[in-house]
């Protein structure tokens, strides 16, 4: 059940990428057709909230700067006037200021995004209509110099309206657009090339700004695209996170289901595989009296042949899964790999001479022992021969060989020539499971987990496994164990006694 719904899981998760990213695409076309912007519905709060912050923020600066304007004014133009120019422009920007603290206290969700554009385009065509009575300033005369003033002023409200209105183009226009229309024109019916080129340099400071506004009404957008992304992509994974969680919990469940069924099934399979085993080792060696029928004979050979290889298999699912679940306790002591090899290829020896195999064996001298798991080394040289014996043809040459690497370690290596593997299969017999095309055809069937138990074996020791085939010339597997676990010969402690040695001696 565990292993059906880890399959489900993972074959679940391949459309679903297609249709998040099929509902991305039709999500963005709908937010920009619905937008007042023509990016985004969520970009429309957004730039407005930023509108609405810039202009509160700019508020007390705009009336200090007001009034700083006003008070140099008066050297040229009669104070009233001044005072009622400046409360003008002074209500237009308070009003543009409550406006803008009731847009902040509207929620992201329940606010018309087109009302309140038209609203602030609105405020801010009021503040530059009261920019644009610059021009009556001039009624109390000041000549050429009152004429440089108003358009210094200008160049100043321009540039200021641009900076608090950049995020909302529409109303950088509503509100400097009066005012320059107004003081250009101002300077032109004045006539004299003085005014005239201030009038040149106002329209062309208007067209300047406005571009800017522009360029940074981009940045903007690109600002919240790009946090947009950021945000998408911290979405994905998260549920990336969550499917990788809900896989591995998938895929943990699977796992303990197995190691359940194979410690279930450990005990009921063995337990009546020993009869079947002993019963028919007596059937064979027919200990009773001898058969009525010679062929009861050859099939008690097969069925304790057959048992044999079934108690082989279960205990090598038994052995990998220990291992997978990080339960092989490894038995460390000092071994020799001499030792170990020679006796297991006198244990080979009888079936590597039923197929008229050469099995020789090769150790280098004064070979030291070696500090790891006896058991779990015989098991690696008994896998690597059995492999070797059961893939190499009839009157064929295996070479067990014991000796140095050249990192001081010590390595077996295990050569025949068999069929070989196919560069491309070598990654599909080290797993679990895995058997080349040319094995299941040259050879009697498995369970390929031969070297699969092998390499976990060497990974626990420290060691690596490594495997060169080529077909048609054989195979060798060399087992190598690290420097590390050599246990090199070490000096004696001679203990030196000084020369005087005083002795008591009960009485």
């Amino acid at each position: 059940m565990a292993f059906s719904q880890a399959y489900q899981a993972s074959e679940a998760a391949r459309p679903r990428q297609s249709r998040r990213t099929v509902q991305r695409t039709v999500h963005d076309a709908r937010q920009r057709l619905t937008s007042s912007s023509g990016t985004r519905v969520t970009f429309d709060y957004e730039l407005l909230d930023e509108y609405a912050s810039a202009r509160l923020t700019s508020i007390l600066p705009t009336l200090l700067l007001l009034g700083i304007l006003s008070m140099a004014a008066i050297l040229w133009i009669e104070p009233m006037l001044a005072a009622l120019w400046a409360a003008a422009v002074g209500i237009s920007n308070l009003g543009i200021t409550l406006i803008c603290r009731r847009f902040r206290k509207l929620s992201s969700q329940g606010f018309n995004a087109k009302l309140w554009t038209r609203t602030f385009i609105i405020a801010e065509a009021v503040n530059g209509l009261a920019w644009a009575t610059l021009p009556v300033l001039t009624i109390s005369g000041g000549g050429q110099d009152i004429q440089v003033i108003i358009f210094a002023m200008l160049l100043v409200s321009i540039a200021a309206n641009a900076v608090a209105t950049r995020t909302l183009p529409s109303a950088t226009l509503a509100a400097t657009f009066p005012a320059t229309a107004s003081v250009a024109t101002m300077l032109v019916v004045s006539g004299g090339t003085l005014n005239y080129a201030m009038s040149v340099v106002a329209i062309g400071a208007f067209f300047f700004f406005l571009f800017l506004t522009r360029q940074l009404h981009r940045s903007e957008i690109g600002n919240l695209e790009h946090q947009l992304e950021k945000d998408g992509l911290i979405l994905e994974l998260e549920e990336a996170r969550t499917m990788s969680d809900e896989a591995r919990r998938h895929a943990e469940q699977a796992n303990i289901a197995k190691s359940r069924f194979l410690a279930t099934m450990s005990h009921e399979l063995r337990t009546p595989l020993n009869a079947i085993i002993g019963f028919s080792e007596v059937l064979k060696s027919e200990l009773l009296g001898p058969h009525s029928v010679d062929q009861y004979k050859e099939y008690a050979g097969d069925i304790h042949a057959s048992g044999q290889h079934l108690l082989n298999l279960i205990n090598e699912l038994l052995d990998l899964s220990r291992i997978e679940a990080g339960k092989y306790d490894l038995n460390e002591e000092a071994v020799s790999l001499v030792e170990i090899s020679d006796h297991c290829r006198r244990l080979l020896e009888i079936r590597a001479r039923a197929k008229s195999i050469d099995l020789q064996f090769e150790a280098s001298d004064a070979m030291p022992k070696v500090w790891g798991d006896e058991r779990a080394v015989r098991q690696v040289v008994l896998n690597l021969l059995s492999n070797a014996i059961k893939f190499t043809p009839q009157s064929g040459k295996i070479i067990l060989t014991v000796g140095r690497s050249s990192d001081g370690g010590q390595f077996i290596s295990v050569v025949d020539n068999g069929p070989g593997i196919p560069e491309a299969e070598i990654e599909t017999v080290l797993s679990s499971f895995g058997q080349g095309s040319l094995a299941q055809k040259t050879a009697e069937q498995g369970a390929g987990l031969g070297l699969p138990i092998v390499q976990r074996i060497m990974d626990l020791h420290q060691g690596r496994l490594d495997l060169f085939s080529k077909l048609r010339f054989g195979t060798e597997v060399i087992a190598t164990f690290p420097r590390a676990r050599v246990m090199e010969g070490i000096a004696p402690v001679v203990e030196k006694r000084s020369k005087l040695e005083i002795y008591s001696e009960a009485v």
